[in-house]
């Protein structure tokens, strides 16, 4: 199965761009998953998903909730990436959204990993990922190469 993941913080959320990011996060306070800016032209992105899917591609996103959260905050988080997904990307029909505990290997979490692609800012998943993976430069035109 042809495959094609996103991680969101960093890749196509500017979560870090958030003034004061880790003191909300610290707080239990969600905000910059709610407020983040796109990091990519949305809706480039989202006709480029959506031709791919067409395509027979599996669309995804795999992406990790705070790194100490409780169960709560991480519900909290899991629900504003949700939203912040369809505020973004309406448009588009995911076949997988995983968003699992910080930390859990991300290849793990999804179904199609090893013949999958994953976007990711993250070394450490883009090294891990049993598939082909990228870092967040040239998203677009790298999308576009597929079709």
């Amino acid at each position: 199965m042809k495959a094609i993941y996103f991680d969101m913080d960093g890749t196509i959320a500017n979560f870090y761009g958030v003034p004061n990011w880790l003191e909300y996060l610290i707080a239990s306070d969600t905000t910059p998953y709610e407020v983040a800016q796109p990091l990519v032209n949305m809706n480039r992105l989202a006709r480029l998903l959506n031709r791919l899917r067409a395509q027979g591609y599996h669309i995804g996103i795999v992406s990790w909730t705070s790194k100490s959260g409780t169960d709560e905050f991480n519900e909290a988080t899991k629900i504003a990436k949700l939203k912040w997904l369809d505020r973004h990307l309406h448009s588009v029909t995911w076949d997988e959204i995983k968003i699992v505990p910080y930390g859990f290997p991300k290849q793990k979490a999804v179904r199609y990993a090893s013949e999958g692609i994953l976007f990711d800012d993250e070394a450490p998943n883009r090294n891990n990922w049993t598939g082909t993976a990228y870092d967040v430069e040239n998203i677009l035109e790298i999308l576009k190469g597929l079709i």
